[in-house]
C-alpha cells in the first residue's frame, strides 16, 4: 500500500479533515518522519494534499505560469503554453485514478460528478476552468479541460512588448476607450480575447464605475472601482439559476459608467443593445466569430433569441456599437488581427463590418469613420487613423 493510500485510509478512519496541519500530522503517523525529516515531511504533505484534495499530478501544470490549458484525454495530458498543443509526459495512473481526479476537482467546485451526471462544467477555487466528461459518454475517457487563470493582469505596453498588439495600433485602443465608443473584442477560442478586454479596461478613466456581467468569471481589470456579477447554474432540484439576461437587468440599477458582457452568447446581447442606445456609451463584451465579417450574423443570432425581429435588430446594432477588435491565434501567438467599425449597409441598412486596419493590409477604408467618431468625441486621432483623412 502506497504512502497515499495509507494516509487516506487515516484520514478516513478518524474522520480528520484534509487540511494542511492534518496532512503534515498523518505523514509523520504514517511514515517514519524521523529518517525523512521536517523539509521532507512538509513536501510530502503538500504532495499529499494535492492527491487527496488537489490537482494531483496536474498541480505543476496549474502552478506553471506559462501554461494557459491543460487537456486531458483518458490518460494523455496535453498542454497550451501560447504556442499550441504539446503532449506532456505526466502519469495520471490508470483510467480509476483519472476518475477519481476528475471527481475529485468537480467536488471542490461544489459540483455532482457521476453516472448519473456524467459531464461538470465548473470554477475551480483559484479561478481554474473545469469541465470533466465520464464514460461511457466519453466514448476513451474520461476527458478534462482545464483553462488556467491568471492573477497577474497584463497592461497594454505588456500586450506591445508580447507581440499582441502592434505598437502603432495601441494608441488606437487608448483612442477608442477615451472616446467611450462601445466595442466588442471577438475572435475564436483561446484567441486572447478575455485578456485584451481586461487589459482596454484598465485604461477607463478611475472616476468611472465598471459593472461586469459574466457568466463565469474571468476579468479582472487592473481598476478601483468594479463589480462584478456572475451567472449561477441551476442546483441539483433544478431550481436557483441566474441568467446573464436578469444580470444585465440588475446591472442597470447599479448606475454603471461602463457596462460590460464578459461573452455575448445568448439572449442577453438584446438586454445590452438596449442599454447601449439608453445612455449607456461606452460599453463592451467578447464575442465568439471566426472572422470580423462574421459578427453581424453572430448578433443577429443572438439577438433572436432575445426576440427582437431582425430589423430592429439591426437598428439597435447600429446605433449602440462602433468597433469590433477581432483577434486571431497564430503558431507564434495571439495578435490583433484587425479593427473594424460597424456601419449600415444596404436599403435594408443591415449591419456590416467595414475595416479600419488590419494586420496584413494596413489601413482601410473603415478608418476614415472611426478618425471621424474619435474627432467628434473630442480625442485625438492616431496617426495611424489621421493619415487617411
Amino acid at each position: 500500500m502506497t504512502l497515499a493510500e495509507r494516509v487516506r485510509r487515516y484520514m478516513a478512519e478518524e474522520g480528520i479533515e484534509a487540511t494542511s496541519s492534518a496532512l503534515v500530522g498523518a505523514v509523520r503517523q504514517e511514515a517514519d518522519a524521523a529518517v525523512l525529516g521536517d523539509t521532507t515531511v512538509l513536501r510530502m504533505a503538500g504532495r499529499m494534499r494535492d492527491e487527496l484534495v488537489g490537482a494531483g499530478p496536474l498541480a505543476p501544470l496549474l502552478d506553471d505560469p506559462a501554461v494557459t490549458d491543460i487537456l486531458v484525454n483518458s490518460q494523455e495530458v496535453w498542454v497550451d503554453r501560447g504556442r499550441g498543443l504539446q503532449r506532456v509526459a505526466i502519469d495520471l495512473g490508470g483510467p480509476g485514478e483519472v476518475r477519481r481526479l476528475a471527481q475529485r476537482l468537480a467536488g471542490a467546485c461544489g459540483r455532482r460528478l457521476d453516472d448519473g451526471l456524467p459531464y461538470a462544467d465548473a470554477r475551480l477555487p483559484d479561478g481554474t476552468r473545469l469541465h470533466a466528461v465520464l464514460p461511457p459518454v466519453a466514448t476513451t475517457g474520461p476527458y478534462l479541460s482545464l483553462r488556467t487563470f491568471r492573477q497577474r493582469p497584463f497592461a497594454l505596453a505588456d500586450l506591445v512588448e508580447q507581440g499582441t498588439v502592434p505598437p502603432a495600433l495601441a494608441e488606437v485602443l487608448e483612442a477608442v476607450v477615451a472616446a467611450r465608443l462601445a466595442y466588442l473584442v471577438t475572435g475564436g477560442t483561446g484567441s486572447g480575447k478575455t485578456t485584451l478586454l481586461a487589459t482596454l479596461l484598465g485604461l477607463v478613466p478611475v472616476t468611472e464605475r465598471i459593472v461586469l456581467v459574466e457568466d463565469a468569471a474571468e476579468l479582472r481589470p487592473v481598476h478601483p472601482h468594479v463589480v462584478a456579477l456572475q451567472a449561477r447554474t441551476s442546483n441539483v432540484e433544478g431550481a436557483g439559476s441566474v441568467s446573464l439576461t436578469e444580470l444585465v437587468r440588475q446591472a442597470l440599477r447599479m448606475r454603471p459608467d461602463r457596462l460590460v458582457v464578459g461573452e455575448c452568447r445568448g439572449a442577453e446581447i438584446a438586454d445590452l443593445l438596449t442599454a447601449l442606445n439608453t445612455g449607456h456609451d461606452g460599453g463592451a463584451g467578447t464575442l465568439h466569430a471566426n472572422a470580423p465579417a462574421d459578427v453581424p450574423a453572430r448578433l443577429e443570432a443572438l439577438g433572436l433569441l432575445g426576440g427582437l425581429p431582425r430589423a430592429a435588430l439591426h437598428a439597435q446594432i447600429n446605433a449602440a456599437l462602433q468597433v469590433v477588435l477581432h483577434l486571431r491565434r497564430l503558431p507564434r501567438g495571439r495578435v490583433l488581427d484587425s479593427i473594424g467599425v460597424l456601419l449600415p449597409s444596404g436599403e435594408q441598412r443591415l449591419t456590416t463590418v467595414v475595416p479600419a486596419w488590419h494586420r496584413g493590409r494596413g489601413t482601410g477604408p473603415g478608418s476614415v469613420t472611426l478618425a471621424r467618431l474619435l474627432s467628434e468625441r473630442g480625442v485625438a486621432v492616431p496617426p495611424v487613423l489621421g493619415s487617411q483623412r
